[in-house]
């Protein structure tokens, strides 16, 4: 954690610092006190100490000397009485330790005291001897004693000495005593400094304890609430309070400030949030908010035992409003809808109801209120019946509709990712049943999306595998019966499921964009084998081989880059190819497309248009797409004989497209009798299970080879 140092910290920190040097000089001016103290007290210890010694020793002396005058009569004489009381009367000085008295030999005559012990001894002291020579007053030093020796004269004739001895530590103890009294003093006069200088620090401190409070209350403060409130705007949290300062100084400018751009921030941000969490052209919440509420209402709906269900609506055929009236159509289509859907939701759908664009064309809606299922149920009813009415769109009716999916918390699922996946799934399921309807979420629905997973996993390597495989279906000219080409069809052949229905995964493949690698493939390999029997029709005649293209295919633009390669790579004729591409592939982009398929009759290849008759444009398209033939869709064909509308349609479609030049093809002819009316009408070509189911490459050109012979 990194620690803070702060402003106030800072100040605190000058302040002691500032403190701490005021303190060092007083430390450093003590020491040099207590130094000088010292070394003034060493010297004066030895100045009374010389004193004291110039003192004993003098004092030594001149009492020696005036003890040497005092006891010249009694030495002479020899009056020992005389001479004790002489002695008695010097050794009363507490500083006379002892005083002798001695002959010319060196022997004692009289120590002061009544007994006299000695009297006549030698005296046998470390000093005695030097004393005894001395010819004159001298001044000796012994530990402890300092003597001082005088000859006792008699005129101009020496009768004998004097010796006297101070106690130095009587001495000693008198100039402690004085020392003492001296440091005393000087303590007392230190402790006057101390108190002297112990009232400016104290008023230093609290000059720093003012100012830190000051610092404080005028500037710290301020700032610490102006950061305060900048981490609360920081995380998000708007509502803080303007202060308006009446100071005149900079803080003051800086708080006036900061409250105007919080303001100003907080105007963004409420503008930022209304246009982050609301579609800018429906108007309504967007995928962004509605994830946050779901989640908050998820949270307190948890342990509750309260439902809730979400309505995942998706428009049907949207895209073809886009493609043929242009976006500013469709954002006309999609207020339309979202227009109907509040009304709906506004009057089915609850208080607590909550309706958003989830993106595109696609519209959730939650419903918390009541019996969720059966409220859930009676809104998509509406839904389906109101999106099914027409739409105004440029002087136009746009006829589209909606599939709705439907999941229920808790009984689905607990998250909200979970019911989202869910509402997916379900409204995808109402596609899959025929669009414009609703479908409520099952674990079924789970298991299919699993499988269709499984079978795209699956599908991916199927043709390096072998397990794909190209069929041929032969195409027959109604004229004479002769087979003139043939349609290749992809097969898959799984080695666990079997055979998989085209349609099944054919359409796998187009929504995973694996057909973008399987159509090339299968155009190479439709080419490679109808270049090896071109020349086995009847009479000679070329063959042709139709293959299918996807419409994801021709919306990436390459088509006419592959067919090409194709062509050289394999050596076949372009007139050979022809290329089958369902109608509302084509229509979706009609001027991509025919510039594209302008494209395709420059190399010499025919386009068919597969399915014709099943979307929604009408014949008007084939003028203005450059097309070489149509195939009626098998759906009409299936009924020719039992629905008369059917057979009108077919008749029209096979006349419209000759009027226009173009080939028509029928397929899935299995009787006779739909063979002989499609002749009957004139139509050119014909595929189906009456001629030939679809079969391998060898087996068809066997078939050629029959027919051949």
């Amino acid at each position: 954690m990194r620690l803070r140092f702060g402003l106030q910290a800072r100040s605190l920190a000058a302040m002691a610092m500032m403190l701490g040097v005021v303190l060092l000089v007083l430390v450093v001016l003590m020491g040099r006190q207590q130094q000088m103290r010292d070394e003034t007290e060493t010297i004066g210890r030895e100045g009374v100490r010389s004193l004291i010694d110039t003192y004993l020793r003098d004092h030594a002396r001149s009492l020696a000397v005036q003890l040497a005058e005092n006891l010249a009569n009694p030495m002479y004489y020899r009056d020992l009485d005389a001479i004790g009381t002489v002695l008695r009367d010097n050794s009363r000085d507490d500083l006379v330790k002892w005083i002798r008295v001695y002959d010319l030999e060196g022997r004692l005559v009289h120590d002061g005291s009544v007994e006299i012990a000695g009297f006549g001894q030698p005296m046998t002291d470390p000093l005695a001897a030097e004393a005894v020579a001395s010819p004159g007053v001298s001044v000796q030093a012994a530990p402890g004693l300092l003597t001082g020796t005088a000859p006792v004269m008699v005129g101009s004739e020496r009768v004998g000495g004097v010796r006297v001895a101070l106690d130095l530590d009587f001495a000693d103890s008198y100039a402690q005593r004085n020392f003492a009294e001296l440091r005393e003093r000087m303590d007392a006069l230190s402790g006057r400094h101390l108190r002297w200088l112990a009232l400016p620090m104290a008023l230093l401190g609290l000059v720093c304890f003012v100012v830190a409070w000051y610092v404080q209350r005028t500037l710290v403060k301020p700032i610490r609430s102006l950061a305060d409130a900048a981490r609360r705007i920081e995380a998000g949290d708007y509502s803080v309070e303007r202060v308006d300062s009446r100071r005149t100084d900079e803080v003051g400018d800086l708080i006036r400030a900061f409250g105007r751009m919080s303001e100003s921030v907080a105007r963004h941000d409420r503008e930022v949030r209304r246009m982050a969490y609301t579609d800018a052209l429906t108007g309504l919440t967007n995928r962004l908010a509605f994830r946050e509420s779901l989640d908050h209402r998820l949270m307190l709906l948890r342990g509750s035992g309260r439902q809730l269900a979400l309505l995942f609506a998706d428009i049907d055929d949207f895209k073809r409003v886009n493609d043929t009236l242009g976006h500013e159509a469709g954002d006309e289509a999609l207020l339309q809808f979202a227009n109907r859907i509040r009304e709906a939701v506004d009057r089915y759908g609850g208080d607590d109801a909550l309706l958003a664009r989830f993106g595109g064309d696609e519209f959730v809606i939650l419903i918390q209120e009541g019996d969720v299922r059966a409220a859930a149920t009676r809104l998509a009813e509406v839904l389906v019946a109101e999106l099914r009415r027409p739409l105004d769109i440029q002087d136009r009716q746009v006829f589209l509709g909606t599939s709705i999916g439907i999941t229920l918390f808790p009984e689905d699922a607990s998250s909200a990712s979970a019911l989202m996946k869910n509402g997916d799934i379900a409204m995808y399921q109402a596609k899959v049943a025929g669009k414009n309807g609703f479908r409520f979420y099952s674990r079924a629905m789970d298991h299919a999306v699993e499988r269709r997973v499984h079978m795209e996993q699956e599908l991916r390597g199927a043709w390096e595998r072998g397990e794909l495989s190209v069929v041929y279906q032969p195409v027959c000219r109604t004229s004479d019966g002769r087979v003139v080409g043939a349609e290749a069809l992809l097969r898959w052949q799984h080695p666990m499921l079997g055979m998989i229905a085209p349609s099944v995964f054919i359409d796998v493949a187009e929504q995973s964009g694996l057909i973008e690698g399987i159509g090339p493939r299968v155009l190479r390999a439709a080419c490679t084998e109808a270049m090896r029997w071109t020349h086995m029709g009847e009479g000679n005649e070329r063959l042709f081989v139709s293959v299918n293209v996807s419409p994801r295919q021709l919306r990436k633009g390459d088509l006419p880059d592959i067919v090409a390669e194709c062509l050289r790579e394999t050596g076949l004729p372009a007139s050979c190819l022809h290329l089958e591409l369902t109608e509302t592939a084509v229509i979706s982009d009609e001027l991509q497309a025919a510039a594209m398929l302008a494209r395709l009759h420059s190399t010499g290849v025919k386009v068919w248009l597969d399915d014709f008759g099943t979307g929604f444009s009408g014949l008007s398209h084939l003028r203005r797409v450059p097309v070489d033939g149509v195939k009626i869709d098998r759906s009409f064909v299936a009924d020719l004989q039992r629905d008369p509308d059917d057979l009108a349609l077919t008749t029209a479609i096979i006349a419209m497209a000759h009027s226009l030049g173009i080939t028509v093809v029928a397929e899935g002819v299995e009787k006779e009798a739909q063979y002989n009316l499609l002749a009957e009408r004139g139509c050119d070509l014909v595929q189906g299970y009456w001629l030939s189911h679809p079969v391998s490459a060898t087996e068809f050109a066997h078939l050629l080879a029959r027919r051949g012979r």
